[in-house]
């Protein structure tokens, strides 16, 4: 490794390119002081009254290499400075432990002061562990540990504040030991103080990324992750499951992983419990088969345990356990989980786990609801350590990507994902509260909460509610519907009137569309700490709004999103919707909206809050996907209206340990020049295993004009209208990713954009003209029945989308007279349909 050291006799200035051990970035020391620089925004302060310094890993602070990074020394008189380009940290030589007479440190910028005792006044928050019982954010049930009947729970504090600084206190914290499976251990040194000082102001994602520098980053899960997960708890047998993948099939319904519920197991007394160990055979007769088959059919295995109460002697794996442990099996003593025990964890995932995994269980969702420490070891509270005995133990053993599935268990678990929120309350309220509750924890870099879309707790479903629900799923981390064991709580989608399932049908399928951006930002989560589902205060630091709007986040760096969180009145839900600077394309109604506002906007069932910033090109699959499996799958470069905009497409081996350095990207841009815009894919860079030479590219142009010409490498290539959207398609012959490819769009002008919100009028008009039929038996006449197949007219003659676009609005701007203008319709039939398609909204 290479370095450079400059001497200045000034002070002392370090600096060096690369990753060094953390004693390298040691700034100063003495016999009872340690201060180690682990990025320009975060120091590490150690005291000790005998010098005795750990170099350890804690269980926040995991990691001990940091990059070398530049700062100053300077020793004048009594005290020692350093000073990064972040913050100034003084303190007085020889004075002991830390104290506000003896240390301070100031932001580089002046924007904060801090003394030891100093309280943060505006943390942002992070997470807590469970969403159980609560409604909303209040707990209503009584045999929730984490708080009282009544009470609001509270959040954890977060890594960032708008003070600008935080202080995280691992002086007390377990640490790990240096074995081969680093395990728990207690801290010898007796008092001690063992800081970790952020300095960011309001760089927040700065803050976050250097969190993640000694803390541990945030894992990238498989990109089968990202597909819809079938979850219910229901005594679903074999042929029960298969007749409901089926189903999803035949109703053209996405699935990328299936979730068996507790039930496999048996549950009756003498067989089983709560915990149990052994399929319930007859029920499963075949579970190897069973697990076969559905992987045939492209699905991924996760299962529930509940592993408090151990393991009784009725269990098939228990003797193979007891005499790994030196128990004689003829004895039947449960043997009772202790998860401090290695011996004991060790030889459990040995004898049960790994054989149960080699059958086909893809991954585990672990439901610790017991005690919530250890009873070996007070301080290990048990869902931080079990999450972190499962994902190691994956990550251990065989080459698929470690993952798992439970609730939180404190700081430094963002290492170990993904997250289940629990049984949270069925109701609007609760609804509401989620998307603050998923954003927000990325603040901790809790980034892939996976939480009981359309909620648990309840006897009934509200068919609205669960819709906006399941739109909610489709912006959130992981889209995952599950609830509690009641008949009343079916959510397969075809038991719903059919406007519920074709919008169920076309939410899940967006996700599919949406899979490559999606898995691109997950990326970003791993390299950079920002989580899919942010804050709006990360882009916007000094705007108010930013933090008041808390039900608005922004999932990856060009969307933002408003959920619609309370049921409509007369059709349409009303969302108040803070937009900042710049323009913002309304995503379902086709609508270029400016921003530095708050607007009032209606939604019809089938459409939502989803905004895309202005130029962005996006990476989109086609409707053809069912199964994130695959990696060759023909990409869609979605384009929208408002300027210019680039991407860079991501793509590895999908469930692989190496993609840290086996991966590719590939960048994408698009750029307008007058009445020409040039969509440009750069040739890929980077390696993986099983990487496809070759893709099939499109390039769609949203809310448009159709185009005078188009060419691809200088060659004329076709396109293909879609009045529904007001899109055209260019096909990208498939060539060699290492060629660039150059799409070159001509407009007769540049005035190209048809992003005025016919898109939602017409979608709503051709509804309501329809309804109007059933409810009259009239025949729509002139311009009505014209604004009613607007969408086919345009399909059919792109070349005149914008005089059939013009016509439609100018026609929507007088519907009332339209429609007072057609043969023997009433008055109070106007009045009806105008209320209809949200024309007087």
């Amino acid at each position: 490794m290479n370095k450079m050291i400059k001497v200045l006799f000034c002070g002392l200035l370090l600096f060096a390119a690369g990753i060094v051990k953390a004693q390298d970035n040691v700034a100063y020391q003495d016999g009872t002081v340690r201060f180690t620089v682990v990025t320009d925004g975060v120091i590490r302060l150690e005291w000790q009254p005998e010098g005795k310094f750990t170099d350890l890993p804690s269980f926040v602070a995991s990691e001990r290499n940091y990059p070398e990074v530049a700062y100053k020394v300077r020793k004048a008189g009594k005290n020692v400075e350093i000073t990064t380009s972040k913050m100034i940290l003084t303190y007085k030589k020889g004075s002991g432990k830390f104290a506000k007479d003896n240390l301070v440190i100031k932001a580089a910028d002046g924007f904060f002061t801090w003394r030891p005792g100093m309280k943060q006044k505006e943390n942002l928050k992070g997470t807590f562990r469970t969403l159980d019982g609560l409604d909303g954010d209040l707990q209503t049930q009584g045999w929730v540990k984490d708080s009282k009947k009544g009470e609001v729970r509270p959040f954890e504090d977060g890594v960032i504040a708008r003070d600008g600084w935080t202080l995280i206190d691992e002086s007390e914290n377990l640490l790990f030991d240096d074995s081969e499976w680093a395990w728990v251990k207690e801290r010898e040194a007796g008092e001690c103080q063992d800081w970790y000082f952020m300095a960011y102001g309001h760089d927040y994602k700065a803050a976050l990324k250097d969190f993640t520098v000694f803390a541990g980053k945030m894992p990238l899960p498989p990109r089968f992750t990202f597909g819809y997960w079938w979850s219910r708890y229901w005594a679903y047998s074999d042929k029960e499951l298969r007749t409901l993948v089926d189903k999803m099939a035949a109703y053209d319904i996405p699935l990328d992983v299936l979730v068996v519920d507790m039930d496999w197991h048996y549950t009756d007394p003498g067989r089983g419990g709560w915990t149990g160990w052994t399929w319930n055979k007859s029920i499963f007769p075949n579970p190897e088969k069973f697990m076969s088959q559905m992987k045939d059919k492209g699905l991924k295995i996760t299962i529930n345990l509940h592993p408090a109460e151990g393991f009784d002697y009725w269990e098939e794996c228990y003797p193979a356990l007891a005499e790994s442990l030196g128990k004689d099996p003829a004895g039947k003593d449960r043997i009772e989980w202790i998860n401090s025990d290695k011996k004991f964890m060790t030889n459990m995932f040995d004898k049960v786990m790994h054989p149960m995994q080699e059958e086909g269980v893809d991954f585990w969702w672990l439901d610790w609801q017991q005690h919530v420490y250890d009873t070996e070891m007070p301080k290990l509270h048990n869902t931080w350590w079990i999450n972190y005995c499962y994902f190691t133990d994956m990550e251990r053993h065989g080459d698929r990507r470690p993952m798992l599935y439970h609730r939180w268990g404190g700081l430094g678990n963002h290492r170990y994902q993904i997250g289940f929120s629990g049984d949270a309350t069925i109701s609007w309220k609760s609804l509401e509260f989620q998307p603050y509750f998923t954003a927000t924890s990325s603040n901790v870099l809790y980034g892939y909460w996976s939480h009981d879309i359309g909620g648990h707790l309840g006897d009934s479903i509200d068919p609205e509610m669960y819709t906006r629900w399941l739109q909610y799923g489709g912006f959130s981390p992981v889209m995952r519907t599950h609830s509690s064991k009641s008949g009343g709580l079916n959510k397969e989608p075809w038991v719903f009137a059919e406007e519920y399932t074709n919008v169920i049908r076309q939410t899940v399928r967006q996700r599919y569309v949406m899979a490559p951006y999606i898995y691109a930002m997950a990326r970003k989560g791993y390299d950079e700490g920002l989580a899919l589902c942010r804050p709006m205060y990360y882009d916007y630091p000094e705007c108010q709004e930013a933090y008041e709007f808390r039900s608005q986040y922004m999932f990856g760096d060009d969307m933002l999103i408003a959920p619609v969180v309370k049921p409509a009145v007369d059709g349409f839900a009303e969302v108040d919707v803070w937009l900042p600077e710049g323009e913002w394309f309304e995503l379902h109604t086709g609508t270029l909206l400016k921003g530095g506002a708050v607007v009032k906007r209606h939604f019809a069932l089938d459409e939502y809050g989803v905004y895309v910033k202005a130029g962005s090109v996006l990476p989109f699959y086609g409707n053809e996907v069912n199964n994130l499996d695959g990696n060759d799958e023909a990409l869609t470069l979605t384009v929208f209206p408002g300027g210019n905009g680039c991407f860079s497409i991501y793509e590895d081996a999908g469930n692989d340990k190496d993609y840290a350095t086996e991966f590719a990207t590939t960048a994408v841009s698009n750029v307008w020049s007058g009445n020409t815009q040039t969509v440009t894919i750069a040739p890929r860079q980077g390696q993986y295993a099983d990487m496809p030479a070759e893709r099939q590219y499109k390039v769609k142009v949203m809310a448009s004009v159709a185009p005078e010409a188009v060419t691809v490498n200088g060659v004329p290539a076709a396109y293909s209208y879609d009045g529904y959207d007001f899109s055209f398609t260019v096909e990208v012959p498939v060539t060699d990713c290492t060629q660039q490819k150059e799409i070159v769009i001509t407009y007769a002008s540049e005035d190209t954009s048809l992003a005025c919100g016919v898109t939602g009028y017409s979608r709503r008009m051709g509804r309501s003209i329809e309804a109007l039929k059933f409810r009259t038996a009239l025949d729509p006449y002139d311009a009505l029945g014209k604004m009613g197949t607007v969408n086919e007219a345009a399909m059919y003659t792109p070349e005149s989308a914008a005089e059939l676009v013009a016509e439609f609005m100018a026609d929507y701007a007088r519907l009332e007279e339209v429609l007072k203008g057609q043969p023997r319709i009433k008055d109070e039939d106007v009045q009806w349909f105008l209320g209809h398609c949200g024309w007087n909204l």
